[in-house]
């Protein structure tokens, strides 16, 4: 079996509130508990509301944001305890693309100048041989060489995300975190970022964590899917056993709300009111406030990620046989 490239166990980031007088505020709970490894050339996406910690997740894998409890590990190493100058080294292997491609360049420099930056950081080469890479990275990504002279401002959404995406290969990682990196573009550009993306990971062989709270984007481009519920996984499995047939009612009611041309559509699942605040998490079942399908016992106890190999998936909810759909 192939040892996976990157490894989450017990993955917890909580956020505290400035400490009033002789007492500190409960925890932001952004994410608790997560667990999931990601292998050699896999897209793994992960799916949920805004405000669910998907992208809260997404840094705390790079050590952007410090996790509180729980371990991350890469090439079977453990990163969650590297201070950021131990750090540096493995950022060549684990790169991530932006929502806002434009809020992460920088605005002063040309677009030659921020796909030079890492390599420089890096020391990649000398300055002959990294004009040279910068050359073959707009090559990949689609842009002219005169873009080397000119700077975000003049570039479309979608040429800027180019831009993002030349950044992130620069330095050839193994592993992409793509966090909502199509969401800001109109749905004819979305597709080709998208197609941009799967030709890239198939030349470099990456493997990708692809966040979304569009499950309709998210089943295309992933191997298998995991779907987010404040804080926590509440499904994961192989996205065409997912798309076809999905277990949790949370899950049912993002797949129902996506039109399902050429293919039998899923039964409405109607869900009540907003997610609960992270800060004031319910006792039981999260989603149990707002699933169609709830009994006392949601409320009472929390289910665990339960794991059903017949169908390579996992789900945490107490009566998924008896409420998903029936499976193959």
């Amino acid at each position: 079996m192939t040892e996976p490239l990157l490894q989450v166990r017990d993955l917890a980031l909580h956020f505290y509130p400035a400490r009033r007088l002789f007492r500190r505020g409960p925890a932001l709970r952004a994410v608790d508990g997560v667990s999931f490894d990601i292998a050699p050339g896999e897209t793994l996406g992960l799916v949920g509301e805004s405000g669910c910690g998907k992208s809260s997740l997404g840094k705390a894998l790079l050590n952007l944001y410090r996790p509180t409890s729980g371990e991350v590990r890469m090439h079977g190493r453990p990163i969650s305890a590297l201070s950021d100058r131990q750090m540096r080294p493995l950022r060549r292997d684990m790169q991530m693309i932006f929502q806002d491609p434009f809020e992460s360049l920088n605005a002063r420099h040309t677009v030659g100048a921020i796909l030079e930056e890492p390599l420089i950081i890096h020391r990649e080469g000398d300055r002959a041989s990294r004009q040279k890479r910068v050359a073959a990275l707009l090559d990949q990504v689609g842009l002219p060489q005169s873009a080397q002279d000119k700077y975000p401002h003049e570039f479309s959404g979608g040429q800027r995300q180019r831009i993002g995406i030349a950044r992130a290969i620069a330095l050839q990682p193994k592993l992409l975190i793509c966090d909502e990196a199509v969401s800001a573009l109109d749905v004819s550009v979305q597709a080709q970022i998208l197609n941009l993306l799967l030709e890239i990971q198939r030349e470099l062989g990456l493997s990708m964590l692809f966040i979304s709270h569009d499950i309709s984007v998210v089943q295309h481009v992933s191997d298998r899917i995991a779907v987010m519920y404040l804080g926590e996984i509440v499904e994961i499995g192989e996205a065409q056993a997912v798309r076809q047939h999905p277990a949790h009612p949370y899950t049912q009611a993002l797949l129902a709300a996506v039109p399902q041309l050429g293919a039998e559509q899923l039964p409405v699942v109607a869900l009540e009111g907003d997610m609960p605040s992270p800060m004031d998490m319910p006792t039981g079942c999260r989603f149990a406030g707002r699933c169609p399908h709830r009994r006392p016992k949601c409320e009472e106890t929390a289910p665990r990620l339960e794991s059903e190999s017949l169908h390579s998936r996992a789900v945490a909810c107490h009566f998924w046989r008896e409420i998903s759909p029936q499976l193959p």
